[in-house]
């Protein structure tokens, strides 16, 4: 199994995605520009899954929901993205979203120059984690976001999961990333925080942890202290200013409804120069993710998170990173739902001055 890397920079990110495949098709063309697209909101087909779909500014589409204005099948799944809308219009670009862009592929010594490296990474969402250039992506038409279940998150979580959420190959990702970014001394927060946290063990440092069941929290070996706290019915953390060298937060920023309040506070409690760094996959607790999580593609996800950081005007040399195509373990309980592992995605940042 070879590792194909994909890296390109938008006009607030470095983006990085790593890929691994057995099998490579010939090479093709690829990221041919085409002019966007206006048409009547009448030919957007709004009835989706039994709600209706209002489409937002920067937000992507599938072409089957637009069949009739661009002259595709009703099973045509490549994204467009909306670039303006009037009351009764909509402007498109058709384009792959990689096309503004002059992405850099890094190939094992392997591979034959004939094979469609580019290929690989142009059927699978890469490139919808940049915001168009000059449109703010509409994300935020209702916040703070809503979610299936209102119940409140302590009751939601009152019984203790003494689990991992993802299978071992994916977790062993999201250590090596925290052992890249981190460094020993730190005083870390564990954002969101359960039963593990996923940092190397060779990692020397002081962890607190904030999180919603003490349970869990009393049965993580890495903290050496913790908060049990609601972000979402309290997003200010309790917490002194400039106390922490960095945040993590592992497959939870899904849940957040008031993500931007708590990202201000993450620029706060950590020191200038210090990290933020969220990781997250493609499995969630369906009742409890915000309702846009479940609408976007995972790509987009990572654009959505992206550009918290960027909205809360405190961090820079923002990255994007994922993972993907890693074999699933052999022993894993979801392997005869998939023999791929969990896609890891990841956004992260630097904290500087107000």
């Amino acid at each position: 199994m070879d590792e194909f890397t994909l890296t390109w920079q938008s006009a607030v990110a470095t983006h990085c995605d790593r890929l691994f495949v057995n099998n490579i098709p010939k090479a093709s063309e690829h990221l041919v520009g085409a002019a966007t697209i206006t048409f009547p909101r009448s030919q957007f087909n709004d009835q989706q899954r039994q709600f209706t779909l209002e489409p937002k500014v920067g937000r992507f589409y599938p072409h089957a929901y637009a069949w009739e204005a661009l002259g595709c099948s009703r099973s045509d799944f490549r994204p467009f993205r909306v670039i303006a809308t009037t009351p009764n219009t909509l402007t498109i670009d058709p384009n792959h979203p990689l096309t503004p862009y002059t992405p850099s592929v890094n190939t094992p010594a392997n591979v034959a120059q004939e094979q469609d490296i580019m290929g690989l990474f142009m059927t699978n969402g890469s490139g919808m984690q940049a915001p168009y250039p000059g449109i703010a992506p509409d994300y935020y038409a209702i916040y703070p976001f809503t979610r299936k279940d209102d119940r409140t998150d302590t009751e939601y979580y009152s019984n203790p999961r003494l689990v991992t959420h993802l299978d071992k190959t994916a977790i062993a990702q999201v250590t090596a990333l925290y052992g890249r970014l981190l460094q020993t001394g730190m005083h870390i927060l564990d954002l969101m925080s359960s039963c593990v946290s996923h940092l190397p063990d060779t990692l020397d440092v002081q962890v607190t942890g904030l999180g919603m069941n003490q349970v869990e929290l009393a049965a993580n070996p890495r903290l050496q202290q913790y908060v049990v706290h609601d972000l979402n019915h309290a997003p200010l953390l309790p917490f002194a200013d400039a106390c922490f060298d960095a945040v993590i937060c592992t497959v939870s920023v899904e849940y957040l409804t008031q993500p931007l309040e708590v990202m201000r506070e993450l620029a706060r409690v950590v020191k200038v120069g210090g990290i933020v760094i969220m990781t997250f996959s493609t499995r969630w607790f369906p009742n409890k993710v915000i309702d846009v999580w479940a609408e976007m593609h995972p790509f987009e996800r990572q654009g959505l998170v992206l550009d918290y950081f960027v909205k809360t005007g405190r961090f820079i040399d923002l990255h994007t990173e994922s993972v993907r195509g890693l074999p699933r373990p052999m022993d894993d309980p979801h392997r005869r739902e998939t023999a791929m592992s969990d896609p890891i995605f990841s956004v992260w940042g630097t904290v500087v001055p107000t």
